[in-house]
């Protein structure tokens, strides 16, 4: 296999994991350059990728830079802690894989964590397992819950503190089962060696991952290349593009230069919005994985919802003049009414589809005052590159008008390709 196949490979391998979530490895198989594996027992694994120099998004905050929010953050945080003190018992050894507990302990524990019972209290806390599982931070498999791939990703400097968040919070109050104890849900949970079929994220072991910027990087001094690593950090986990005059290394057209090899490793590439910088699929990555539908987890309610706000708070405005023509970010919502009126979907499905788009970044909710409000695009399109700019404005004229001269102008465009 030449260099460049085994580079374009792992491009593709990187952005498959940062589309989908991790990438599931057949046994003996090692993970791409980049990513650490994760073993588990019946020696398959999952591969993640990791952070250059072993630092964490936590780095935005040194910069103040504001992460990609995640929704109802507060109560999602206190609800992986007390995932965390159910599932680490064993504070001697690394948090992950952990043991599996049940998902009722861990409700048990955020009540003791929080002084509520409520029944609404016990709806957030299950909205916060939600968000978890779909992030791979836990891994939920009926009614038991283990630490999910990513806290195998957790610094081993920061576990004297998470060891300290264990011990501090309070135990749960927990009645006597007649039915099943909680030792006997999670002895039937723990995976036997032997079993050949063992439940996504769990596992024994995490195997450390192989250099991947070293070679870019060595060249540099060590001022230089905390500059780059930065830069790289901030364009990949920020919710907005950055100023290039705050990142030497956005700045300087020679580090850019380098800054722009470290993303295309990881199927990513800079996009420039004037003097602010982001970073996106690159237009090959995205076509591989559009080809091998990695990552479309979207479903047909979700881009019928999505397709909606885009044709209201978009094409509609940019066609009345109120948007610029190149903008997929807009001012102006899409009313919640309307969406319900037009998609036609069950309250509950419309919902599912809400949350799932929001945890996507794909829609923001606006509150408008004493009104409803309504959703518009969300941050994930500041980093549309301009070929997929365009893409998406042709689907988004197939989507408002097919028989319309445009449209028909689009199908000739692609037919002839």
């Amino acid at each position: 296999m030449s260099d460049h196949t085994r580079a374009a490979e792992g491009a593709i391998a990187h952005a498959q994991a940062r589309a989908g979530g991790p990438l599931r490895l057949g046994a003996g198989v090692a993970a791409p350059a980049g990513m650490v594996r994760l073993t588990r027992p019946d020696s398959t694994g999952e591969a993640l990728p990791v952070w250059p120099d072993g630092v964490t998004p936590s780095l935005l905050e040194e910069y103040q830079v504001a992460p990609v929010s995640v929704e109802r953050a507060g109560e999602t945080r206190r609800v992986l802690a007390a995932v965390l003190k159910c599932c680490w018992t064993d504070l001697s050894v690394d948090p992950w894989p952990g043991d599996p507990a049940p998902m009722e302990l861990v409700l048990d524990t955020y009540r003791a964590l929080i002084g509520r019972t409520d029944d609404l209290m016990r709806n957030w806390a299950r909205g916060a397992l939600r968000r978890l599982h779909d992030s791979a931070w836990i891994v939920l498999d009926d009614g038991v819950v283990h630490l999910g791939p990513r806290c195998a990703l957790w610094p081993v400097e920061s576990h004297a503190q998470l060891q300290e968040l264990v011990r501090r919070l309070p135990e749960p109050e927990r009645p006597e089962l007649t039915v099943v104890g909680d030792a006997d849900i999670v002895a039937a949970a723990r995976p036997e060696t032997s079993v050949q079929e063992v439940p996504d994220g769990l596992g024994g072991r995490a195997e450390g991952d192989s250099a991947e910027f070293d070679d870019l990087l060595g060249g540099y001094d060590e001022r230089r290349r905390a500059e780059l690593v930065a830069a790289f950090m901030v364009v990949e986990q920020a919710a907005e593009p950055v100023p290039e005059v705050r990142f030497a290394a956005l700045r300087d057209p020679a580090l850019r230069h380098t800054l722009g090899e470290m993303l295309a490793r990881r199927g990513r590439t800079l996009i420039q919005q004037r003097e602010r910088w982001t970073s996106g699929y690159g237009d090959g990555p995205a076509a591989a994985l559009g080809a091998m539908e990695a990552g479309g987890r979207l479903g047909v309610s979700e881009r019928a919802v999505l397709t909606l706000v885009l044709v209201h708070s978009v094409a509609i405005p940019r066609a009345e003049g109120l948007l610029p023509e190149d903008s997929w970010l807009s001012p102006h919502p899409t009313p919640v009414d309307e969406l319900r009126r037009h998609t036609q979907l069950p309250i509950g499905e419309l919902e599912a589809a809400f949350r799932t788009l929001r945890h996507a970044g794909l829609l923001s909710q606006v509150k408008a005052g004493e009104e409803a409000g309504g959703y518009v695009p969300g941050p994930q399109f500041h980093r549309l590159t301009p070929g997929a700019r365009r893409r998406l404005q042709e689907e988004l004229i197939l989507a408002a008008g097919p028989n319309t001269p445009l449209a028909a102008a689009v199908l000739a465009r692609r037919s002839a390709k």
